[in-house]
Parts: structure tokens; sequence; C-alpha cells
């Protein structure tokens, strides 16, 4: 018996996206897509978009490695980071040549659709925008902050919480992303830095309504740990709320959150030097939970060895639940 295959679109969140793609993509049940944001101001991507005006390569190089079936040793000369000493310093060598690609053709998709066939890319990796804009917040006391960096490693006051973020100049999403959000089976959300990795993605014209507008079921994996400054003391509630702000209310079926033991100690480690404590749901609010028109599911996603993360194998033993109709 031929069964159709089903669609899995997943919007790119942190860098576990890419071990979760890895493992997703043997499922031979599934076709893939990865939507990628186009908002990266760190570090060497910053560079190449300064001195090349190009689209940040970081997330789109990571995409392409998750879904490509070339061999490790091309894969590690992709991922290769020259040294700080020299002349290329901290760049890697798939950045540049992306860069390279984008300097020879300013056909974003020609460029990336050569790409990923040089590395046999599996399923579709799509940036979210073929524009290029910036990402701003604004912060509880009006003050306003450009640039993925800057929210991520304040020079404000990082007691300050976001109330808003927004692109600029405005931007409209890329026609493929319109279409593949609307053809999915599945559309999955990933945890990752709200404001700077999952918001981004949302910001663009055309993606939120396009998620509405799909009989996709909308997926959301919520974040095992908070992030000082960015969501310094908030509950699961407040992730899903400032996701509801963008995404609009009702498109939510599922929100996924780690219910598993973390250690004292290693909880205690993470607040002494990182402000972070785990990612919760309010024991006065869980009664509340149950009538949302989003099911919550509770399950053990930890992988906590000296870090503390979410597991890819039990991220996706969730997903096959959802494709097998063990969750309803």
């Amino acid at each position: 018996m031929v069964f159709d295959k089903v669609n899995i679109t997943t919007i790119w969140g942190w860098t576990g996206t890419y071990n979760v793609l890895s493992w997703l993509k043997t499922d031979d049940r599934v076709n893939l897509a990865a939507l990628v944001a186009m908002s990266d101001s760190w570090g060497s991507t910053w560079v190449l978009r300064d001195e090349f005006w190009i689209l940040p390569p970081w997330d789109i190089r990571r995409a392409v490695l998750a879904l490509s079936k070339e061999s490790q040793v091309v894969r590690k000369l992709f991922e290769y980071r020259f040294q700080k000493d020299s002349s290329v310093s901290g760049h890697t060598v798939g950045n540049l040549l992306l860069t390279a690609m984008a300097d020879i053709t300013w056909d974003f998709d020609e460029w990336l659709k050569q790409v990923c066939k040089m590395f046999r890319v599996q399923w579709k990796v799509i940036p979210v925008t073929t524009e290029i804009s910036n990402l701003w917040v604004i912060l509880e006391n009006g003050e306003k902050v450009i640039w993925e960096t800057n929210i991520d490693v304040p020079k404000h006051d990082p007691n300050m919480s976001i109330k808003q973020a927004f692109l600029t100049p405005e931007v409209s999403a890329n026609t493929r992303w319109v279409n593949t959000l609307e053809n999915s089976d599945i559309i999955i959300i990933w945890p990752g830095d709200l404001y700077t990795s999952i918001i981004p993605n949302l910001l663009v014209k055309w993606v939120s309504e396009a998620i509405k507008n799909s009989n996709a079921k909308v997926v959301y994996f919520c974040n095992i740990m908070t992030k000082h400054w960015e969501t310094t003391w908030f509950w699961v509630e407040d992730f899903v709320s400032v996701i509801e702000k963008y995404l609009w209310e009702w498109v939510l079926d599922y929100v996924v959150v780690n219910n598993w033991y973390i250690s004292d100690e290693l909880a205690g480690k993470y607040y002494d030097e990182e402000m972070k404590k785990p990612v919760k749901v309010k024991d006065d609010q869980r009664s509340d939970l149950k009538k949302k028109y989003y099911k919550l599911i509770e399950r053990d996603l930890l992988n906590e060895k000296d870090y503390i993360r979410h597991s890819p194998e039990k991220m996706c033993a969730v997903i096959s639940d959802l494709i097998d109709g063990w969750i309803k």
C-alpha cells in the first residue's frame, strides 16, 4: 500500500534545529522544508552583510547542511572556520562560498538552488524573504534597539522588558515560503531566542497569514530555559502569549513543553552564571490551560549532560506520535 508523505514545514529557531532536521530527514514518511529567518547580524555574518550587502548566510548554511546528503568530509569543509589570526578571521568556508555565489548572481533563489544542488540537499531550504531588513525592538521605557546582536548582548538596561518587535524596512515573504506553508500538513515552530530567532520570521509580511490560512497542525516547541534580558522571568504562558501576538490567536494547535526534572545543581549553575531558569507551566494556571484552544503536551524532552538542552531524538518522537495519530 502506498501512503502520501506528510509535508512538514519547520520554522528555523535555535541551533538545535540542525540536529532535529538531521534526524527527521531519515524518516521516509515525511517531506521537509526548512524556512529560515534573514535577520542574523552576529560576528562574521554581519561583516559579510555589511561589506557585500547580502542576506545573512549563517542559518541558510546550517539548513543546507542539515538536509544535505553529502559526505561528512564535504560537510566538515563547509563548516570549517578560519582561525582568528588569519586574513579571513572567523569566517567559515560555507559563508564565504554563499557570499561568492551571491556576488556571481544577485538572484538569491538561483544561487541557493545551485548551492543546494552542489550539496545534494534532499528537501527544501527557503529564506523567509529575499529582501534586506533590520530587526528592531522597543523596550518598556520606549527605548529602541536595532540589530540582533544588540538585543542578544544588550548595551541597554537588561532589566527592561521588550514590548514590541518590528522590521525596517517592512519586507514581504518569499513566494515559495507562502506556498510551502499553505500546503503543509504540520508546521513546527522550534524553540530558540524568542525575539531574535523566532519572532523575526513572523514579522515578515504574509507569513502569519499563510500559517493561519493553511490546514496544517501548528506545533510550538517551547524553550526549556529562559534567557536573561530577553525572557528573564517567562513562564510557558508568556512564551505562548508572545508567539500569539505576532502569529494571531487560535492558530496554535499544540504547545510542547518539557516536564522532566532538571537537577538543582545544574539549574543553579545556569542561574548563577547567566540568570537563566527552567521554563515551567504556572501551577495555579494549569487548569486554565485545559480550556485553551491548543493542546498542552508535556513530555520528557531533556538532554541534560553538561548543558540543559532539547534532545533531538525525543523531539522527533513527539513528531512521530503526531504523524501516527497517537496525539490527537
